[in-house]
């Protein structure tokens, strides 16, 4: 059996490097294609990937700020500010695993100027790692024990325990390199108080900001200082966020508006139709995008004294029973949404990993829908069906608030999900927020989706790279959004298992391959099968729309989607 360390034995010769000419020999003047429109209708709320998880404001960052490495479009590691990717091989890695040492590329600016050195790496790191500072992509550093930086193009990650897969910290749009000067003063519980800084990083990306209105749009310019001759094309960007998928999506194929709109959470007739319009064409690629139900374990009660919603000092009522869960689950038709919603762009799943196919559980049962079933369950759990048609239990009924973003595709599943729960009796009341809001980090908003205070919430999003291990320890008990953390985390519903944290350990140690996907085989059925505190519905396929005048596109589902923004041009 293959160990994770063989295979980093083996990686260098598929390891893919950046080159500073397009693919089709495109090239000439940095900025000589003028401006490139690209439209979000979930509207950036912030710029730094730090202190959101939001796919949104991820991926607009991703434009600005960079990590060492990123993901392609085939899951390879590929170097950004290195020279290569470490590897037990070249030395990169060391042979007890516990050590990763990265060379930068030297002659990198920042696009102030400033010489980019490995002391920005090492204070990004302090500044995720500070408990005080409610860090979004904390679950990148577990297992990170010092970051020593022996000269200015070497950083040396040192790990607590032998580090399987290395790739976390800096590497990907999650976990990029922050300018150590611009946030000196931002440590802990300061960083959401740093609006200029959040708003307008200094970066390495090809682009600079020169204006950003939160929740609505963002303009940048080439940066100058880029390290690739040539590139961007684009000498300038206008990011517009807002709206929604099926006016983003008529902005591009129908009146040409703008170049590229991200996510088309549309249904699939209707982006046909769309592309009828001949001024761009749908786009897309399967990766780890769920569509999920998260079942909140706490009591997100308005009664409650704020600071309480929401936190594991207040179990749920009513879904801290597995059983009113499960019935939650079974009395979902998960192909009636894939039919509705994405057609060929969707697939019914019961697994939060769902790809690559050697890491996904063979997990099928909440594939068929099961309405007796889940009508015995809640009978099981003593609620009877009273008077008002709903269940009722000690004089309580049976009522839950389901929110999620607005959006077409998402009121769709919403209302499908309400009729197949008031067939076993359930009520439930929807709620739809705007997507600039929902998936927002704005500590003081009461609906963004980390606070998560309604019953049911949903949404997607998936990791970066092939490997989930930050992707499920995520949901270990640490990394529950709290009033100490600044409503920040990536553990949405508080779950909160010892014996899952076990696991999320023992993953973090394990090198072989097939004992590595083992565990997170496990860990998902935890998650889903075994608790149901996650309740995938589709495993979506990304969907974006491009312009038929835009060229070196390349979806990539690995990573950031706009991971390779600095190589698009205007066809001639």
């Amino acid at each position: 059996m293959k160990s994770f360390k063989t295979l980093l034995l083996g990686t260098a010769a598929a390891m893919v490097a950046v080159s500073g000419v397009y693919a089709d020999g495109h090239e000439g003047k940095r900025g000589r294609d003028g401006e490139v429109k690209i439209i979000y209708w979930q509207a950036p709320s912030i710029l730094n990937p730090y202190l959101s998880g939001g796919t949104k404001d991820i991926e607009s960052a991703s434009m600005i700020v960079e990590p060492l490495a990123r993901f392609n479009d085939k899951g390879e590691l590929v170097p950004y500010l290195v020279e290569s990717i470490p590897t037990v091989e070249n030395g990169g890695v060391s042979a007890d695993l516990k050590t990763i040492t990265w060379k930068i590329k030297p002659g990198i600016k920042w696009s102030d100027g400033t010489d980019f050195t490995s002391a920005d790496v090492a204070f990004t790191a302090k500044y995720c790692m500070d408990p005080a500072g409610g860090c979004a992509q904390s679950a990148k550093f577990d297992g990170v024990d010092v970051v020593e930086t022996p000269d200015p193009l070497t950083v040396v990650v040192k790990f607590k325990e032998p580090k399987p897969v290395p790739y976390a910290a800096f590497v990907g749009g999650q976990s990029p390199i922050i300018q150590a000067a611009q946030f000196a003063e931002c440590l802990g519980a300061k960083a959401p108080e740093c609006t200029e800084a959040n708003f307008g990083p200094i970066g390495t990306g090809p682009f600079v900001v020169t204006n950003f209105k939160p929740n609505d749009v963002i303009q940048m310019k080439a940066n100058e200082n880029y390290r690739e001759e040539g590139k961007p094309a684009f000498a300038s960007v206008t990011f517009k966020g807002g709206g929604d998928a099926a006016a983003a999506g008529r902005a591009v194929m129908e009146t040409g508006e703008f170049d590229y709109a991200w996510n088309m959470q549309l249904a699939p007739d209707v982006l046909k139709k769309m592309a009828e319009g001949g001024k761009g064409v749908p786009i897309s690629a399967f990766g780890t995008l769920v569509e999920r139900l998260e079942m909140n374990m706490t009591d997100p009660s308005p009664s409650l004294p704020e600071g309480e919603r929401s936190t594991a000092k207040h179990p749920h009522p009513i879904l801290s029973d597995e059983r009113v869960r499960r019935a939650l689950s079974m009395a979902i038709d998960r192909p009636l949404l894939v039919e509705i919603g994405y057609g060929q762009a969707g697939r019914p799943t019961c697994n939060l990993v769902p790809a690559p196919q050697a890491w996904a559980s063979d997990n099928t049962a909440c594939l068929t829908q099961d309405i007796e079933g889940a009508k015995k369950l809640l009978e099981d759990a003593g609620w009877k069906v009273g008077g008002s048609g709903f269940r009722e239990k000690d004089g309580k009924v049976l009522k839950l608030t389901y929110q999620t973003s607005t959006n077409a595709v998402r009121q769709d599943f919403q209302a499908i999900i309400k009729q197949n729960w008031k067939d076993i009796g359930v009520d439930t009341e929807l709620r739809n927020i705007s997507g600039s809001v929902f998936f927002g980090g704005d500590p003081a908003s009461p609906d963004t989706f980390q606070k998560f205070y309604a019953d049911v919430e949903m949404y997607a999003n998936n990791f970066d790279g092939t490997d989930p291990e930050q992707y499920l320890t995520q949901y270990t008990c640490e990394k529950a959004p709290r009033p100490e953390t600044q409503w920040q985390g990536e553990n949405i519903n508080r779950y909160c298992n010892a014996e899952y944290d076990k696991l999320a350990v023992e993953l973090g140690k394990t090198a072989e391959l097939s004992k590595r996907q083992e565990l997170a085989k496990r860990m998902n059925d935890m998650l889903t099968k075994d608790s149901m505190t996650i309740v995938p519905l589709v495993d979506r396929g990304r969907v974006s729309a491009a312009s038929v005048t835009l060229g070196g596109i390349v979806l990539n589902t690995w990573d950031s989607e706009l991971w390779n923004v600095a190589d698009w041009y205007r066809k001639k």
